[in-house]
């Protein structure tokens, strides 16, 4: 029964993804951070920041970070995986739990001072998510720690659309995206000024993407790609008295 319920969702997951992901379970292990109220799992290496702002509508609690197998030098923030507990091989698991949704905001290093079975649950060629507590409990019994899962990619549901936060100086421009839909994970994004053409952006770090053009005072237009090859264009996200430091929010975003 347990095995029906598993494939019938990863099936909802790849057919709400277009079939970009493979329909197969796969094997990984799980453990977690960051306290039970999630905070200690604020921040990290993606560069969202506070998780619970915007009203509520950022990423919220449920959230991992990623071993380096997984995470791809930033390639995979933003992304969403349904993690199940494999109770065929642990007693940890929650009984009667179903998958839990979680996005990728953090990066889990390796610790090479420990063996990769002994501690080193996130050294390369491991895949491993290290969840926030709350994510973690809604599968496993805290006491576990360490879990054997499966997971899959996931579609990503967020409220509103996708917001651009601009921090830099003239002619140096970085761009936090967020609150991406659909694939969730950002492949390539693009620029452009009220008085120029488009202009490719570069992946700075996590989720932050700069451009080196001077484009104030004008408004400012994003090309958004995710890794499952789709793209949106939002126009005038910017207005042209934009400043450093604000966050935009434009009407698009991949529903």
């Amino acid at each position: 029964m347990e095995k029906t319920i598993l494939v019938v969702f990863l099936g909802l997951c790849v057919s709400q993804l277009g079939g970009s992901v493979a329909q197969q379970w796969i094997p990984a292990n799980a453990t977690f951070y960051g306290g039970s109220d999630g905070s200690g799992a604020m921040g990290g290496s993606c560069g969202y920041g506070d998780l619970n702002k915007y009203n509520g509508a950022g990423y919220g609690t449920y959230t991992t970070a990623l071993s380096a197998t997984l995470y791809g030098d930033a390639k995979s923030c933003g992304a969403c995986y349904a993690v199940a507990c494999d109770s065929s091989k642990t007693g940890w698991c929650k009984p009667g739990a179903s998958p839990v949704t979680v996005t990728a905001t953090d990066f889990c290093p390796p610790n090479w001072s420990v063996p990769s079975d002994g501690g080193g649950w996130c050294n390369p060629p491991r895949q491993h998510f290290d969840m926030s507590q709350p994510a973690w409990e809604a599968i496993a019994v805290y006491q576990g720690g360490f879990v054997p899962v499966k997971y899959a990619r996931a579609p990503c549901r967020r409220t509103g659309g996708i917001r651009f936060s601009i921090s830099g100086n003239d002619y140096f421009e970085l761009v936090l995206i967020s609150n991406v839909a659909g694939s969730g994970a950002v492949s390539a994004a693009a620029v452009k000024g009220s008085n120029t053409d488009w202009m490719p952006m570069s992946r700075n770090w996590g989720s932050n993407w700069q451009s080196n053009a001077y484009l104030t005072g004008q408004s400012l237009s994003f090309q958004v790609q995710t890794d499952d090859g789709r793209s949106v264009t939002a126009y005038n996200v910017a207005p042209p008295n934009w400043q450093f430091g604000n966050m935009y929010e434009s009407s698009v975003n991949f529903w």
